[in-house]
Parts: C-alpha cells; sequence; structure tokens
C-alpha cells in the first residue's frame, strides 16, 4: 500500500462533501484494467461509502472503503452534469 499524505478524517470529510453529486468514478483493478463509471455517491458511513451508477447496466450500488480512496485504486472526480 502506498503511503498517504491526507488523513483518513480529511478523506471522509471530502467525500462527504461530493455526497448526492454527480461523479465520475475511475477503478484501478490491477494488471491495466481501468473501469469508469459516472453516478452519484448516495451514502457516506464510517467505514465506506456507496455509488448508485447512472449507466442501468449496473445492478444495485457498489461500495468502497476510504483505504482504497485513499492508497489510488479508487478515484473520484466531481462532474457538473449527469450523462
Amino acid at each position: 500500500m502506498i503511503k498517504s499524505t491526507v488523513s483518513l478524517s480529511q478523506v471522509k470529510e471530502t467525500i462527504n462533501k461530493m455526497k448526492e453529486r454527480p461523479v465520475s468514478v475511475t477503478l484501478n483493478l490491477g494488471r491495466n484494467k481501468l473501469v469508469s463509471f459516472s453516478g452519484k455517491i448516495v451514502g457516506v458511513y464510517p467505514a465506506l461509502f456507496t455509488v448508485s451508477p447512472f449507466d442501468k447496466s449496473f445492478k444495485g450500488k457498489t461500495s468502497y472503503s476510504y483505504s482504497e480512496f485513499m492508497c489510488g485504486r479508487v478515484k473520484l472526480k466531481e462532474i457538473s452534469e449527469t450523462v
């Protein structure tokens, strides 16, 4: 795991500010495999956060831990409009 320069409380605060707003999510699945989709953060919990994708081919919500965000496996970028 790569050592992060931001604290867990800062990460939680950043993600909480993006709650209910459209975001672009990029997942690093390893071995040069990247998955990107658009959605919105619908839940912020003590140990994880959930993203509901806009694409109807996804079934339900996806959840990620704050450590995945801190080490770069999950990248979030706020977007201005829905897809």
